[in-house]
């Protein structure tokens, strides 16, 4: 993959409310995209008048053993892998079909928007176009006073259940669970949401 992918069919960052959408979250070898790691697992929730209704969670076949460092912050182990890893491109076709034309959902989700758009493009020969909402940003603008925006940091905020590894299905229940309550707080602080112009930098 090239250092500087240009993604041009890549959806728009929102910052707004919706009744239906997808939650999204990957787990990956490294948190550097621009190493030679790999998508270990991704996970989705199908959201349907605020309400989960379809869940998917695949651990995918990597190339390379997982790190010890990943499997301390996972709880993926190799012999996981081995057990119930999938091959990438059924996996990929499979969360294609999943997300369809839905909004994405998830925190930090540009990060897992540019791993799936590339991958996709590589693997697929298609493209991840759907637009997105960032809880992060959103978290950023609704919560300007907290010094940090982590998914921890929201999960502690709003006294949700911890979680005790990062796990790509156990975050994306705790994201929509965020996500809508971000979006309560938005409704009481702004009125109507808005949608937010497009940052570039972000890839």
């Amino acid at each position: 993959m090239s250092n500087y992918p240009d993604r041009i069919y890549k959806g728009n960052s929102l910052i707004e409310d919706f009744e239906n959408y997808v939650v999204v979250d990957i787990e990956t070898t490294s948190l550097d995209h621009f190493r030679d790691d790999e998508i270990l697992e991704i996970s989705a929730i199908r959201v349907r008048d605020k309400k989960e209704v379809k869940y998917f969670s695949k651990i995918i076949k990597i190339r390379e053993e997982v790190g010890y460092y990943t499997t301390q912050l996972t709880g993926i182990t190799n012999e996981m892998v081995e057990k119930e890893g999938k091959d990438l491109i059924k996996v990929l076709k499979s969360f294609h079909r999943f997300v369809g034309k839905d909004i994405i959902v998830g925190h930090n989700v540009n990060f897992d928007i540019n791993y799936l758009y590339d991958s996709m493009e590589e693997n697929l020969g298609e493209y991840l176009t759907n637009d997105f909402v960032d809880t992060l940003r959103l978290s950023r603008r609704i919560l300007p006073e907290m010094k940090h925006h982590k998914l921890d940091d929201l999960i502690d905020y709003f006294h949700l259940k911890r979680r005790n590894e990062h796990r790509a299905l156990n975050d994306c229940v705790l994201t929509n669970q965020v996500f809508l309550k971000l979006c309560k707080m938005m409704k009481k602080r702004e009125g109507n949401a808005f949608v937010a112009p497009r940052n570039k930098r972000l890839g």
